[in-house]
This record gives C-alpha cells, sequence and structure tokens, in this order.
C-alpha cells in the first residue's frame, strides 16, 4: 500500500532512494510503461495552478519529494524519517543497478551538446551502461509524425528506463501522454541532464540540507530563475503554512 501526503492537493509519496530505485527497476524489469514525477516547490505550485496538471502529477506511478521543503511538510505530515529523493543521485543510483544488471536506458530531451556529454559522462562513470538511444528534439512542438517515429525509435531500442529532461511542467506532460505508448519506466529528472553533462554546479550539501538550493541556482542563472520564484516560492510559504494551520484540507 502506496504511503503519500498531500501538499496543496498534490500528492507525494514517503519513499527513499532504496525503494524508489528498486520500484524503478521491478517495472523495467518487466518492460511495464510508467511515469515517475521528481517534485520540489515549482512543481507544486504549477499543480496548485493547474488543476488538470494536478490530476496529471498525482495519476504518477510514483513521486518522489525532492525538494528539502516538501521532505519537511512530508515530516510534519506523519513520516517523520522522511529524506530527500534529489532527482539527479536518484538517476545516478537507478543507472547503476541498471548497469549492473544490463537493463537498457535512454534519455530524452536537453540540448545536443548537454546530451552529448552527459551520456559520456554516465558511460565513463558506469562503464557497463548500456545507454540504447539518446535524442534531444527541438524546442518546438513535435508533429504528430515525428512524435510517431520518436515512439518507434525508442521501442526500436529496447531502453527499459527513459530518463526525460524537458523541465517541468513539460516533461511530466510529454510522459503522461507517452504512458502505454513508451514501453519503459520514466523519469522526468529535468535539472539532472545539465548537471550531469558539466553544465551546471551543484549546490554545496549545506546549502542542499538548508533547503537553499534554490538560493544557489539563482546565483548561476538568475536571468530564466528569477521570475519563477519570485513567483512560486513566497506564495508557496504562505499557502503550505495555512495548510498546515488547517486553513486547507489536505486529503
Amino acid at each position: 500500500m502506496r504511503e503519500y501526503a498531500r501538499i496543496l492537493g498534490m500528492r507525494v509519496d514517503a519513499t527513499s532512494y532504496e525503494k524508489a530505485t528498486e520500484q524503478v527497476l521491478d517495472w523495467a524489469r518487466l518492460g511495464e510503461s510508467r511515469y515517475v514525477c521528481v517534485a520540489n516547490v515549482h512543481m507544486v505550485m504549477e499543480t496548485h495552478d493547474d488543476p488538470a496538471f494536478r490530476e496529471l502529477v498525482n495519476a504518477a506511478d510514483l513521486v518522489t519529494p525532492d525538494g528539502m521543503p516538501l521532505v519537511w511538510l512530508l515530516r510534519l505530515k506523519g513520516f517523520p524519517q522522511q529524506e530527500r529523493v534529489y532527482g539527479p543521485e536518484l538517476t545516478l543510483r537507478v543507472c547503476q543497478m541498471a548497469a549492473e544488471e544490463g537493463i537498457p536506458v535512454g534519455f530524452y530531451g536537453g540540448r545536443p551538446e548537454a546530451l552529448e556529454a552527459l551520456v559520456k559522462n554516465l558511460q565513463r562513470r558506469f562503464p557497463r551502461l548500456q545507454v540504447a538511444y539518446a535524442f534531444s528534439p527541438p524546442f518546438r512542438p513535435l508533429s504528430p509524425a515525428e512524435d510517431e517515429e520518436v515512439i518507434q525509435a525508442i521501442r526500436a531500442s529496447g531502453a527499459r528506463i527513459l530518463f526525460v529532461g524537458l523541465g517541468c511542467p513539460k516533461q511530466e506532460r510529454w510522459m503522461a501522454e507517452h504512458k502505454g505508448r513508451v514501453p519503459a519506466v520514466m523519469l522526468g529528472v529535468g535539472a539532472a541532464f545539465d548537471l550531469h553533462a558539466g553544465r551546471v554546479r551543484q549546490a554545496p550539501f549545506w546549502m542542499q540540507r538548508m533547503g537553499l538550493e534554490w538560493l544557489f541556482r539563482l546565483v548561476q542563472e538568475p536571468r530564466r530563475l528569477w521570475a519563477r520564484y519570485a513567483r512560486h516560492n513566497p506564495r508557496f510559504v504562505i499557502l503550505a503554512l495555512g495548510e498546515l494551520l488547517g486553513g486547507r484540507k489536505t486529503a
């Protein structure tokens, strides 16, 4: 039975690196089509502002607590031992187990140069990793014919695990639309692509533990991120406090 809490109406599963990794591998061994959302404050606020997107995330097969604010809220909502399940780290753990078991993986998203660096770095780290598929789609929406070509290419590759790096909320929508069409476990790990490609630096551990990774990223990419954080973060704090104080139902 799945254990979870709802944060502003969005489901977040009480899981761990070990449980999440083993679950992904179990689905991959069976060749099942599933999708995994890696949740942070940005995703919670996107679901708060868009009920249709909230339904999509809540229908995911697994929603991990990537952001520390979500970890803290899970602890307050009845899971005192909850730890962070960080997308880039989950990516490494899944790749390690896939390499050990010979399960082919694929990558969909990112800029061409970043995707190439990502694959090289992961194969250098895990020499037995079988990368069966890697594709950097254009920023524009694909036509139905192009989308079908992508699906057929993934099917032909034999990839059982597909890392999707399109950014939130685009990657979650893509995974939901392709569940049942792509015979792989899809993980929306966005920032992991650039981080493991070596294009962005990871926040120091102390900043991660204090929930300040957003500040580290903002300093690195102020033009791209300031509007998102200015819009979402203050509202999240106010709404989450209201929920904790009983101002909003969480079921």
